[in-house]
């Protein structure tokens, strides 16, 4: 039986041990569609970023204007049909992200309220990434948007590109992922969302569709390991990669425009259960 990394927080640790126990080993050439960014440390942060520049000799670059998660909404593999329906805003939000405002507002399924203040103390606080809110927020609050990308030099190609959101009262990192677009084996086209997390990552993969009335529906769920949904990766004390699809972990996220801008609703599901739900008010600031 492998084992996870030995010298870390014992419940670092413990999470990567049922992983390996759960999961199923992997290897980076048969699945380039699930691979992402790995933390090294126990403080992830924005730290990962210049690790990560560091390590493959790229240029850091912060609060990148006119710079969207993806390069084009075409990419996602929507027909003419979804493309033409789906709402102009929302297009330019994906491909400009960096010109918009958030605000957010949480409501908690309390029966899962104590599943996430466990989660905050043990993991997200102590390494500064998916710092979800254990408190229901009524009100809008703030969000500090930030893209930053890693560009390779010699070709001046953008080779990573991360969303990096803080609360502006606090300045606490809610999430540090690196985004872009995968295609899964059955050849469906998804946005990819990496979080890395100390020795792995944790990874959300997420499949696109339009609404009756233009708005953006990404689906993170499915049925087995190659479909879209969440995904925890580590490396062992071997170096070799394990991976656990968890199946029963699902989200919605709904984008929709408005009069005042964009909307975005998203919900978390464990057991086809609600956990939470996030709604974020959207405005360009150009």
């Amino acid at each position: 039986m492998r084992f996870a990394y030995h010298k870390q927080k014992f419940q670092d640790w413990f999470t990567q041990q049922w992983i390996i126990v759960w999961g199923k080993r992997i290897e980076s050439k048969t699945v380039p569609w699930l691979m992402g960014t790995f933390g090294k440390s126990d403080w992830i942060s924005d730290e990962f970023v210049k690790e990560l520049a560091q390590d493959e000799g790229l240029v850091i670059e912060r609060n990148v204007k006119s710079q969207g998660l993806i390069p084009s909404i075409k990419l996602l593999g929507l027909n003419e049909d979804e493309l033409e329906k789906l709402s102009k805003r929302v297009i330019d939000f994906y491909q400009k992200t960096s010109e918009y405002n958030l605000e957010l507002s949480v409501s908690w399924n309390i029966v899962f309220k104590v599943l996430g203040n466990l989660v905050k103390m043990l993991f997200s606080k102590r390494i500064d990434q998916l710092n979800i809110p254990t408190e229901s927020i009524s009100s809008s609050e703030e969000i500090s948007s930030e893209i930053i990308t890693l560009t390779d030099p010699d070709s001046e190609e953008i080779k990573y590109t991360i969303w990096y959101r803080t609360f502006k009262t606090t300045g606490q990192v809610l999430y540090s992922g690196v985004y872009s677009v995968c295609t899964l084996p059955s050849g469906l086209s998804c946005i990819k969302a990496v979080f890395p997390l100390p020795k792995g990552n944790a990874t959300v993969i997420m499949s696109p569709s339009v609404g009756s009335n233009g708005e953006l529906h990404l689906h993170s769920s499915g049925k087995k390991f190659g479909d879209p949904g969440f995904y925890f990766l580590l490396e062992d004390s071997k170096g070799d990669l394990w991976a656990q699809y968890i199946r029963s972990f699902r989200d919605l996220l709904i984008m929709s425009s408005n009069e005042e801008g964009i909307s975005a609703e998203q919900t978390l599901t464990l057991w086809n259960k609600e956990v939470v739900q996030f709604r974020y008010k959207i405005s360009c600031n150009t």
